[in-house]
């Protein structure tokens, strides 16, 4: 008997079968699945005590894949161009030998800024000032040589080039551009009347965490002086300011709807995206063991790419994982559109119950085509 709310189309019992074995096996678990294929919903689930169909809660890192729509926008739209120097369209990032960077480079985590010496304030991250702090700042290692996931500041390059191109916040032009035509329900900034939709993201502080050296690549990476990550959506000021890097919150369908109204469209209509634009952004840039983490990554200009220990998808999907294991992705090869939101935090990468049901998701649409 089906205990979860929601359905799964013909073809998907597979993906409603495993979901509901999840809920079986942690009576705590609560959690969205949505997925489209070819611009269908195909799925859409919600299970558990602590989660309704219409909750909102914070995606974490979900929010660079979502920043990232637009940063394809502006290259779609001839304003950004990957091949140009970040310096070309903001000088004042030329500074300490950040001159010869490119924006595919810094966009794929190698400019080595991976954060400041005293960390942000958290009303700075989506302000111009904290632009102008990473710009005169120098890098941890030769720009465009290694990479390593810049967690947060990767947001401020996003922002800051956003505004020196179109003179808009990324903010804006996401609501305006992408959030509002498609109805998207994933926000970059929650608007106030939306608060009672929201919903804490529950995580367990480690009482064995040991202490994080605010100078270390780890403590600059995760702006250890003034927070830690995983606070971050559960913060009022954070989650209405819609930090780019961290601070989106929205439902396992927005992210669903997204990545299929980018690459597929929804509701009958042209996917928001060329498949031109889709290409260029999602060209995998750099693999292999991450110098912030140690831990091996793949990233196109800015989304994630699948990779043995992070296998979401085909060799074409693209997205994004966040802290709490939530997930989001586009993968061309079937025409999907994929988003999952843990209400708890929970194991990810490829051993995670996201990674799991991807792969069920992606075999029925294997089956189906």
């Amino acid at each position: 008997m089906q205990t979860s709310l929601g359905f799964a189309a013909a073809g998907y019992e597979n993906v409603l079968a495993l979901f509901e074995s999840f809920l079986a096996e942690d009576p705590r678990y609560s959690a969205q699945l949505a997925a489209y294929q070819h611009g269908v919903p195909v799925v859409r689930l919600t299970g558990g005590p602590d989660m309704g169909a219409e909750t909102l809660t914070g995606a974490y890192s979900c929010s660079k894949g979502v920043a990232a729509m637009v940063v394809a926008l502006l290259v779609q739209d001839g304003v950004l161009d990957l091949d140009k120097a970040v310096a070309h369209y903001w000088p004042e990032f030329a500074a300490q030998g950040k001159d010869r960077l490119l924006v595919r480079e810094a966009l794929s985590h190698q400019a080595g800024l991976i954060g400041v010496e005293g960390g942000f304030r958290l009303d700075e991250f989506t302000t111009p000032a904290a632009a102008a702090r990473l710009a005169a700042a120098a890098p941890a290692w030769e720009p465009g040589r290694q990479f390593g996931y810049h967690a947060l500041t990767i947001g401020i390059l996003m922002e800051e080039l956003c505004r020196r191109v179109t003179g808009e916040s990324l903010q804006d032009m996401y609501d305006r551009r992408i959030r509002k035509p498609q109805e998207v329900d994933f926000f970059l900034g929650l608007p106030e009347d939306l608060e009672p939709r929201y919903r804490d993201v529950l995580y367990e502080e480690d009482p064995g965490q040991v202490w994080i050296d605010p100078l270390s690549l780890e403590g600059l990476n995760s702006n250890a002086p003034v927070s830690t990550i995983m606070e971050l959506p559960n913060i009022p000021g954070v989650r209405a300011a819609g930090m780019s890097a961290a601070g989106g919150v929205g439902s396992a369908e927005g992210l669903a709807r997204l990545y299929a109204a980018a690459t597929t469209g929804v509701d009958g209509r042209q996917p928001f995206l060329a498949t031109r634009t889709v290409e260029a952004m999602t060209r995998e840039q750099v693999w292999g063991l991450d110098r912030s983490s140690g831990l091996d990554n793949a990233f196109a200009v800015v989304f994630m790419k699948p990779h043995p220990s992070r296998n979401f998808g085909s060799h074409r999907a693209f997205g994004h994982e966040g802290a709490n294991a939530a997930l989001g992705f586009a993968d061309p090869a079937y025409g999907l559109g994929f988003g999952y939101i843990p209400r708890r935090q929970e194991e990810g990468r490829t051993a995670g119950r996201a990674h799991r049901l991807a792969a069920e998701v992606r075999r029925s649409a294997a089956g189906l085509s």
